[in-house]
């Protein structure tokens, strides 16, 4: 047979009839009632979150802020060097620790207060805490020779008080009373 084979061809839609001249159309769909828009004053808005519009003002286009700097894709130089922010109270921790050395009193206080300021600043008070231990410590001791040298003096007067003007000889220790 030689000949592809034959297929039946799928029917046409059916189509409406036209309608007859002169037969009546539905009529168009009425519009929709229009009505002025009432003139309010334009409201005050709060200054737009960044990357957001600004509210439009009547008659003219939303205005937008200005875009954030983009990285620069080719490589320039780096910006230049900037030294850090100062710590408050990093300078007070160095005085207070050197000061609890030589015034233990005052190197305590200021140590208190850096340690304070650094803590606040949310920054390291290692030195601070050093300088209130050692001005602790050194404060105590010089706390507890200054009780014991009165204590010694306080003996010694007694003894002068009783043994009078001169000089003495008590159980091996030698008095000079004036």
């Amino acid at each position: 047979n030689g000949q592809p084979p034959q297929y039946p061809t799928p029917a046409a839609p059916p189509v409406p009839p036209a309608p007859a001249y002169g037969a009546p159309t539905a009529p168009p769909p009425a519009a929709a009632p229009t009505y002025p828009q009432p003139a309010y004053p334009a409201p005050a808005y709060p200054a737009p979150a960044y990357g957001a519009p600004a509210p439009a003002q009547p008659g003219g286009a939303p205005t937008y802020p200005a875009a954030a700097p983009q990285p620069d894709p080719y490589g320039s130089a780096p910006a230049p060097y900037a030294p850090p922010a100062p710590v408050p109270g990093k300078g007070l921790a160095i005085a207070g620790l050197i000061l609890a050395f030589l015034l233990p009193l005052i190197g305590l206080i200021l140590s208190i207060i850096a340690a304070v300021k650094l803590r606040k600043a949310h920054a390291p008070a290692g030195l601070a805490i050093a300088g209130i231990i050692i001005g602790a410590v050194l404060l105590i001791a010089e706390t507890i020779a200054l009780v014991m040298g009165v204590m010694l003096f306080a003996n010694i007067a007694q003894m002068c008080l009783e043994l009078g003007p001169g000089t003495w000889q008590v159980g091996g220790v030698t008095y000079t009373c004036g």
